[in-house]
């Protein structure tokens, strides 16, 4: 007797699906080119098309609770070929933007990062907290906190105390690595369950030891973007990405630098020009406007392919954070006392912004792909 097999397809997850920028599902008739033409797809159970049958019947918790949809690096090789148009690429990626919704609570912030109505009131949000913390603050311990227009020498301390900048960006970050640590944790037992499910592995529990080896292997392809190496199009798209990824990793070297300056040695601010981290802090920076400039420009030469909220949500993030760093650098220098305090103003409430809303936005994907990329080392799928 044949085997029936109910199936209750989640409507809203479909719908969600075509609002996060794959709209063009249904267009989809199952050829399969999608996956004979994405060079990086794995010849074990290969994506997208499973992924297209799956999210075309409402299966959600077969694809957020799956790796496989971040092994995908939206190059577009199989968005370009599809017969259809059905965009396999903006399919995955709206699949991705649903995962970070799954695994990231409160929800209700994921949510908010989706909806563009809601961007006023989350940039208020990091602008309130810090005129909050700076008034109790500055009232306990007795200091000047948010004057625009100090006498003497422009440094942005006297603005914001550097200890207050500290406090308030470091709970935004604790929030950020709880929320990441909860998600990752849901977010791993998922796929491997999956993954037994579907014969992707046979390997019963994830090792912890072999799991960190299989990290190891990863991280260096990841800095290599080895993956868009491998896609025809788009590939240049790797350049920018790095610049962005490696202006970030600077960025934090000079930080953690200038936070053991500062509190291990005493040493405070502004630094001169000619200190080799105020160097690595000038390229980071530059190398951060140049790549998301890259990225818009690119996005904006491709019309056929989608581009949601959140895709520019990130991008003008990431530009902001650029410009405003730079340009509180820049104002100091020049003089300009009241536009430079007024511009690292704007530039730590993008910072705040950043980190406490990571494991709701776009930029999640920096954990969850690793975290992906890694199971699959760690599993064996190639």
């Amino acid at each position: 007797m044949t085997e029936r097999l109910v199936i209750e397809p989640d409507l809203n997850f479909i719908k969600d699906v075509g609002m996060l920028g794959g709209e063009d599902l249904k267009k989809c008739y199952q050829c399969a080119t999608c996956s004979v033409v994405c060079p990086i797809s794995p010849d074990n159970r290969p994506f997208p098309r499973k992924e297209m049958i799956a999210a075309s019947w409402g299966l959600k918790d077969k694809l957020v609770k799956s790796a496989d949809p971040w092994l995908c690096h939206n190059c577009g090789d199989c968005s370009t070929r599809c017969p259809r148009k059905a965009k396999p690429a903006d399919v995955l990626a709206a699949i991705r933007a649903q995962a970070i919704s799954e695994y990231s609570g409160p929800k209700v912030l994921a949510n908010a990062l989706n909806n563009p109505k809601m961007l006023p009131i989350l940039l208020l949000v990091p602008a309130v907290y810090i005129l909050i913390m700076g008034t109790i603050m500055g009232k306990i311990f007795n200091f000047q906190f948010l004057n625009f227009s100090p006498e003497g020498t422009i440094v942005h301390a006297k603005m914001v105390s550097t200890w207050l900048v500290d406090v308030v960006m470091l709970t935004a970050a604790g929030f950020a690595a709880l929320t990441f640590f909860n998600g990752v944790k849901r977010f791993l037992c998922d796929i491997h369950q999956n993954a037994l499910a579907e014969g992707k592995t046979t390997q019963q529990a994830i090792d912890a030891g072999g799991f960190i080896q299989a990290l190891i292997r990863t991280i260096p392809a990841i800095l290599r973007h080895a993956k868009f190496n491998e896609c025809t199009e788009n590939k240049e798209r790797g350049v920018s990405h790095m610049l962005v990824l490696f202006a970030f990793i600077g960025l934090f070297i000079v930080t953690s630098i200038f936070f053991v300056a500062i509190y291990g040695l005493q040493i405070h601010g502004p630094y001169s020009q000619l200190n080799p981290v105020k160097w690595l802090a000038n390229v980071s920076g530059v190398a951060l406007i140049i790549g998301s400039i890259l990225l818009i420009k690119t996005r904006m030469s491709k019309p056929d392919q989608k581009s949601a909220y959140k895709d520019w949500l990130l991008l003008g993030l990431v530009l902001g954070l650029g410009v405003t760093g730079m340009g509180a650098q820049l104002t100091r220098l020049a003089g300009w006392a009241g536009v430079s305090y007024a511009v690292y103003f704007i530039h730590l409430i993008l910072v705040w912004f950043t980190f406490a809303y990571l494991p709701f936005s776009k930029l999640a994907h920096l954990v969850y792909r690793t975290v992906a990329m890694t199971y699959a080392e760690f599993a064996g799928r190639k």
